[in-house]
């Protein structure tokens, strides 16, 4: 058992490692850094609690000892199994765990009486409990649809019922009721049914807020669970009077908070109104329907194109992140690069099923850093670009965004590709992508189809510029 000296100083460090580690994540070139001093800090803080003050006996060693060995044991085998097409689920799983976490401990809190407490300071700790209990539901129950959403086993389209923001008034307002209803029957010496109700209530809401989301909202939905689940933490932290888990849920609460905000500026869109319903809904009309003649290309076509090219953006997305075709990638650019070919890749705020996808992907290939640019940093330069390769993007790279003020997907800002010389699209066919919008970029004339699976495709068209 440590002093309470050593203590205080041991989360003082595991405080700076968590926010250096958030530095570090920040950019590309640090993040490998930044993981580190995470586990670095997670480590510290998991180790000093285990050695303090609150863990009392033998037993409760021997139980912390096992609840490790088998937590460290599924960690570690789904680290391995797990792909980078399914990184998304993976973190969307991860929030549940932390709302249920925050759940669990809330009862807990609640069954133990408040350890002693009377008077304000039991008022305090009760309402602590209530709040950590509700966010912890609404973060569970609505990662698990976020889950099921982004692992296809439910459908990305938003799920909308008939006065939906009645039906969220009116849980909001029984949650209130039911929190009045908890702090007097506290006072009474039990409360254990309004927090079950409220339980129910919060799960419900969960489930509903996010089955409202469409498509192309969701690296939104998974920056707000991130969210969410931070601010269980701190709830979690308050409930067992630990500074750790306050200061830790506050930052990862505040930086997804801060992330999510960024990414709807980044889309033109108000955060109350991702979380009212996303893309994927009508908006005052019907989008117009695309009507055209595809073009399409073969591998050796296209590699003729880029041996005239110049200038080249590379565009990825979901679709390369399903083929695992980012090594591919990487061996074009690195043979494009030695061509002499100006090569950049075009990365927007929202591609893939979570914030950062696209960078997670390419950093794994070992693209270089200097060469991947936001979309800020790209768009105004597509006129001189003489090809633009899109690697199954579809919603980003659709004009009717900025064309279309019918379509359901009006106003977001996207990669204006259509505007370079040739634009190549790799895509599987002509479906809709996840937000379900169809995109006239794929019949406009400037515009060559490559169809079929991208990894393979992008290995014909290397062995096609190899040869």
């Amino acid at each position: 058992m440590v002093s309470h000296g050593i203590l205080t100083m041991a989360y003082i460090a595991a405080f700076i490692m968590f926010i250096l580690s958030l530095s570090g994540l920040s950019r590309q070139e640090t993040s490998r850094r930044g993981n580190y001093f995470g586990m670095a800090g997670m480590f510290v803080a998991v180790l000093t609690t285990v050695l303090g003050s609150s863990v009392h006996g033998q037993i409760a060693y021997e139980i912390l000892v096992v609840a490790l060995l088998i937590g460290g044991f599924i960690g570690s085998r789904l680290a391995k199994r797990v792909t980078m097409t399914q990184m998304p689920e993976l973190v969307a799983m991860m929030h549940s765990l932390v709302g249920l976490a925050a759940v669990l401990v809330g009862y807990t809190n609640f069954i133990e009486g408040g350890s002693g407490l009377i008077g304000v300071e039991k008022t305090i700790h009760v309402m602590e409990i209530y709040i950590g209990v509700f966010i912890g539901a609404v973060t569970f129950s609505g990662s698990i649809i976020a889950f099921g959403k982004l692992c296809g086993r439910i459908t990305g389209k938003p799920v909308l019922m008939p006065a939906r923001h009645w039906f969220n008034l009116l849980l909001l307002i029984g949650t209130i009721y039911l929190g009045y209803r908890f702090l007097g029957d506290i006072a009474a010496g039990y409360g254990l049914i309004p927090l079950g109700i409220m339980t129910g209530i919060a799960l419900i809401f969960g489930v509903h807020m996010v089955m409202a989301i469409g498509g192309a909202d969701m690296p939104v939905v998974v920056s707000m669970l991130n969210s969410y689940s931070g601010w269980a933490a701190a709830a979690t932290g308050f409930m067992l009077s630990n500074d750790l888990l306050i200061v830790t849920g506050a930052l990862v609460g505040s930086s997804g908070a801060i992330l999510s905000y960024i990414m709807c500026r980044a889309m033109n869109r108000h955060f109350l109104s991702v979380i009212a319903g996303g893309f994927g809904t009508t908006s005052g009309g019907n989008s117009a329907e695309v009507v055209g003649e595809v073009n399409p290309i073969e591998a050796e076509e296209a590699a003729q194109l880029l041996r005239d090219a110049k200038n080249i953006v590379i565009i990825p997305g979901y679709g390369m992140a399903v083929a695992q075709a980012q090594h591919t990638v990487n061996d074009i650019t690195r043979l494009l690069l030695k061509m002499g070919k100006k090569v950049r890749f075009a990365i927007h705020p929202v591609a893939g099923r979570m914030p950062g996808h696209m960078n997670v992907l390419l950093a794994e290939a070992k693209v270089p850093y200097d060469i991947v640019f936001e979309m800020d940093e790209v768009n105004e330069d597509f006129p001189n670009v003489d090809v633009s390769i899109v690697i199954g993007a579809n919603d980003i790279v659709n004009p009717s965004a900025l064309e279309d003020p019918h379509s359901p997907i009006a106003g977001m800002p996207v990669l204006e590709c259509w505007k370079s010389g040739t634009t190549i699209v790799l895509k599987r066919s002509m479906a809709s992508g996840y937000a379900g919008v169809g995109n006239p970029l794929f019949v406009q004339e400037n515009t060559r189809m490559l169809f079929g699976d991208a990894d393979d495709r992008l290995q014909a068209l290397l062995k096609a510029l190899q040869g």
